[in-house]
Parts: C-alpha cells; structure tokens; sequence
C-alpha cells in the first residue's frame, strides 16, 4: 500500500477512523471523503506531512463521487446510515460508488456492507444493504464486500451505550434477550479491509461475513457488561410483544430502538456456517473481554479505581 492513494468514502466514521490509521501505517496516501470533511480532522495528526487528504462527497449525488474518487488508487465505501432515507444512500448510493470508481479507473474497491444483508430483509436496513452489495457488484464486478458484525471499541455506539444503560438505571429492560451476536473488534475489521486492498485479485467479487471468536446473546451481553462495569442492576428480559410495542414508539427514553432495527434483530447475527471470516485476511479475532474492560473503567462507581465484579 506504500504510496497509494486510498479514498475512504465516510473514513471519519467509527469503522473508517480506524482504517485510516491502519492504511497511514502501512505508508498508503489517504484522502477522507465525506459529507463535511471538517468532522474529520482529527485524523491529520496520524500520518505524515501531505499523507492525509480531505474531500466533501455525498453519495446521493454521482457527480460529488466522481470528483471525490478521482486518481484513487483504491476505494472504500464506508457508509450507512441507522435512519433516514436508506434507499438513497445504502442502494443508490453505494451504485454510484462503484460506478465512479469503475469510470475513473480505480484499481480496488471494498463496499463495507454488513452482517444480515439481505435484499429479501424485512427490515429497510437490511434490504439496502442487500440491494447495495448488488448495486455494487454490478458496477464494478472485481469489488470485494465485507460484511462485519455489529462493532465494539473504545468509541463504539454498541457495547458503551449499554454500559451507559446499566451504570445509570436500577432496572435493565432488555428486548430480544435470546437473540445470538457476534461482536467484532473495530481494529480486526479495519485490518481486514487493509489486507483486501493489498490482495484486490485474490478477493475480487467476493463476500466475506466478519465476527468475533464470542457468539453471545443479547442477555448474556448485558450481564457480561454488567459485571466488567461492576454493577448489578436488576435486568428485566421483556417478552415480544412488549419489546415491539416500545420499539413501535421509535426514539424515546422508553424505545432504546427503532421499528427498523426491531425487524433486525428478529434473526441471529451471526457469521454464517462455512464463511471463512476473518480467516481468510489471516486475522486472529479479538474477544471483547479481551479488550473492553480498558475503556469500560469509566463506568465503574470509583472509575480505575473501583472493583471489577465478576461476570454472571
């Protein structure tokens, strides 16, 4: 990747932060492109003078990703989007990505989709996800598709907001308790993409599912949380129908989720049997107890200095 201009469409996001400083170690020329590039300079300070480039693309608009991905040696669509119009941008949007790229004559393209990508979904989430990996295949047949599992690390949205949940509340309702997750570690997937880009042939048209050694469920993941933060609430498993009737009232203090995101987990997300994951980039997962209680030690009652319970 030395000297290799790698375009990150949405690399200021959690995913494409840690891509970027694994492709600026590797030597490689990064430009992040995204919708106001200003959210993303903290990222100047990890490469070199002139190593880092910033772009303001959106991906609903072709002409923007033209300009974005010009003389890119590679690109990496990063972006999705949790509510909104998912059409737009997971669908159309992750077409016009991979028509640019094959119009300007990019050498490499990895489309970050996600586990339980499915054009059948019944979730609109799930669906464009589906529908962009096609979209994106279409365009440009050599592209490499990774779909990784929902993510932790020290930034996360994922395991930090439970943690939030569990350090601030006696009572713990938890929806889909018995749902199976796979968590994967930021740093592996962003590995992954790097070693993708460094073999564009020997991946080209391929999906790989990506997730962690640990399949755990929704319920178990709480406890777990629970007794890294060295708490212990009262956690209440909430059967379906409740959980669909929060869920149908979208954000609110009582609707942890959305509609769409309730559909989601009505199936396990899990790496599917036979894929060969992060194997096949030659990468060892990274168990969240291996590295979650380094950041988690904020939500302990005595902070770095309070006492680890042990997990249920």
């Amino acid at each position: 990747m030395n000297g290799k201009l790698v375009t990150l469409i949405g690399g200021g996001g959690f995913l494409g932060r840690y891509v970027a400083q694994e492709l600026l170690a590797a030597g490689a020329r990064v430009r992040i492109a995204q919708r106001d590039p200003r959210e993303a300079l903290f990222l100047k300070p990890q490469g070199g003078l002139g190593q880092t480039q910033f772009a303001a693309v959106d991906v609903t608009k072709p002409d923007s990703v033209a300009r974005a991905v010009q003389g890119s040696d590679a690109v990496v669509n990063l972006v999705g989007i949790l509510s909104g119009d998912f059409d737009a941008v997971q669908a159309r949007g992750a077409r016009h990505v991979a028509e640019a790229a094959k119009a300007t004559g990019v050498g490499a393209l990895v489309h970050i989709s996600a586990l339980g990508a499915d054009a059948e979904s019944p979730s609109s989430y799930g669906r464009t996800k589906g529908e962009g990996e096609a979209a994106v295949l279409a365009a440009f047949p050599g592209a490499i598709i990774l779909r990784p599992s929902l993510m932790f690390g020290r930034e996360d949205q994922f395991v930090n907001r439970f943690a939030g949940m569990v350090a601030s509340a006696p009572i713990v309702p938890v929806l889909r308790a018995g749902v199976k997750l796979q968590p994967l570690y930021v740093v592996d997937a962003a590995q992954a993409v790097v070693r993708a880009l460094s073999d564009p042939a020997g991946f080209a048209g391929k999906v790989f599912e990506l997730g962690g050694p640990d399949i755990i469920t929704m319920g178990g993941l709480i406890r777990w949380i629970s007794g890294a933060i060295g708490r212990d609430p009262t956690i209440i498993e909430l059967p379906d129908f409740a959980g669909a009737a929060i869920a149908s009232f979208g954000f609110l203090p009582l609707a942890p989720i959305t509609r769409d995101q309730w559909r989601m987990l009505q199936r396990d997300n899990v790496v599917a049997q036979g894929d060969k994951g992060l194997a096949a980039f030659g990468i060892d997962p990274t168990p969240l107890a291996a590295v979650a209680p380094g950041w988690l030690v904020r939500y302990r009652r005595q902070g770095r200095f309070g006492v680890r319970a042990a997990a249920a």
